[in-house]
């Protein structure tokens, strides 16, 4: 048996939610028949799969030892480097310009060094990520962007940060911006885009059509033209939606292609020009809350922008210095 006291970043978990985390190899049938046979308890008393655990709870897992975590002698996190680029910090949030070519959370490629690792081994060195005395919750990312693509990530301190951050993500009360350098000079200056954008898997790419299926999802995706020069154009973008690859294959489908996107547009001419990484960058994020912010109230109002895009400095560095 083990039990656990509800701390503030456990709490409104449903009970379910909260033991799949501190027993993840816990088959779920297994899980819900201790629930229901009272072998995992809430204060003494049996609970629903469905209730929301408030602190200091104590919940009392009757189940073997072997279904818990063992907390490793060595966390995983402490295989990435602490370096980051921090646009913004405070108690609750972390503003984080990614560099392009590191990836946010690990997978199949890449597993030691990553955005999130990142961020915990520096919030675990400065001593405000404790994970020996947290049960189940992880600094974690409000939001992700593609490897090849650069800037602004947002990241929560705590339980009550990142719930708040993704509704306002949802809820569209946080407004994102991107820089791009495009291919040739958009017909129309600014232009909101629509289209139906399916993924395949296997090819890590997307494809576009003008028709809906039951494979594909809605996108749209708002750009102005900011200045134009040797057939280049440097582009603000918004995303009305936000699907893997978004920008990159809309601009590519009117004709547009990002510089140096080697997927979607020709990177061997690019890499002749010196550009062998996408043109992309995500570069402002704006608060506007139009519901009530809770503990990030403070941040209402509030935008932060990266101070270097280096292909927009590079290309259109006197429209870029404008911007900031």
């Amino acid at each position: 048996m083990k039990s656990f006291t509800i701390t503030k970043n456990d709490a409104n978990q449903r009970l379910d939610k909260f033991i799949t985390k501190v027993c993840p190899t816990l088959p779920q049938g297994l899980m819900y028949k201790y629930i229901r046979t009272k072998r995992i308890k809430i204060n003494g008393k049996r609970g629903e799969i469905s209730t929301r655990l408030n602190v200091g709870d104590l919940v009392e897992a009757y189940i073997n030892d072997e279904f818990f975590v063992e907390v490793a002698p060595k966390y995983d996190f402490l295989s990435s480097p602490a370096r980051l680029n921090i646009v913004y910090e405070d108690e609750n949030i972390l503003l984080v310009d990614k560099e392009q070519g590191l990836i946010v959370h690990p997978d199949k490629s890449e597993y030691r060094d990553t955005l999130i690792g990142r961020i915990q081994h520096y919030l675990y060195d400065k001593g405000e990520y404790k994970p020996d005395e947290e049960n189940s919750f992880k600094p974690s990312l409000a939001n992700r962007i593609d490897r090849n693509t650069g800037g602004i990530v947002i990241a929560a301190k705590n339980a009550e940060a990142l719930r708040i951050l993704c509704d306002k993500i949802k809820d569209r009360e946080i407004d994102k911006r991107y820089l791009a350098v495009i291919h040739g000079v958009p017909k129309k200056k600014s232009q909101l885009l629509e289209g139906f954008l399916e993924k395949n898997e296997d090819k890590n790419k997307v494809y576009l059509s003008g028709k809906k299926t039951d494979n594909n999802l809605t996108i749209k995706t708002k750009y102005n033209t900011l200045a134009s020069k040797n057939n280049l154009s440097l582009i603000e973008v918004e995303l009305i939606t936000g699907r893997t690859h978004q920008i990159r294959a809309h601009m590519a489908s009117i004709g547009h292609a990002l510089l140096g996107d080697g997927k979607y547009g020709k990177l061997q001419n690019d890499k002749k020009m010196g550009f062998d990484k996408q043109a992309l960058y995500s570069y402002k994020l704006t608060f506007n809350f139009t519901t009530d912010g809770g503990v990030l109230q403070y941040l209402d109002g509030k935008t932060f922008t990266v101070k270097k895009v280096w292909f927009a400095e590079q290309l259109f560095g006197d429209v870029y210095k404008k911007l900031l």
